[in-house]
């Protein structure tokens, strides 16, 4: 029996790995180039829901989550409002914020989750 479940695997890695009871989406970013990080981070977060759909859950197992922003005095409150908007209601999980140099100038915001499957 097989009790790691990998989803879109490549070479370098999956973007969902379940194991342990445990969902694990990997860092999320959009395709969207738009220098709005509203329109990203709504970009990123229907990805997450895409893939814990594919995993077998949805957002309201959710248990912790990281987010990396470009430019964190810039673009948290804007995150944030697109985030606040996506968390379930008394669903929202532990979470930390910080700044970082994300893979390419145009990407702004990067989610990574951990849910219970």
């Amino acid at each position: 029996m097989n009790d790691i479940v990998r989803i879109e695997t490549h070479q370098r890695m999956s973007r969902v790995v379940k194991a342990a009871g445990l969902v694990f989406v990997g860092g999320q970013t959009s395709a969207d180039p738009s220098p709005d990080v509203k329109i990203q981070t709504a970009a990123v977060l229907a990805k997450i829901d895409g893939f814990l759909a594919k995993a077998g859950i949805d957002k309201t197992r959710l248990v912790s989550a990281q987010v990396w922003l470009a430019d964190i005095a810039r673009d948290f409150t804007g995150m944030n409002e697109v985030w606040d908007a996506w968390v379930p209601e008394g669903g929202a999980p532990t979470r930390a914020t910080v700044q970082a140099q994300l893979a390419s100038p145009q990407l702004l915001v990067e989610i990574a989750v951990v849910a219970l499957g």
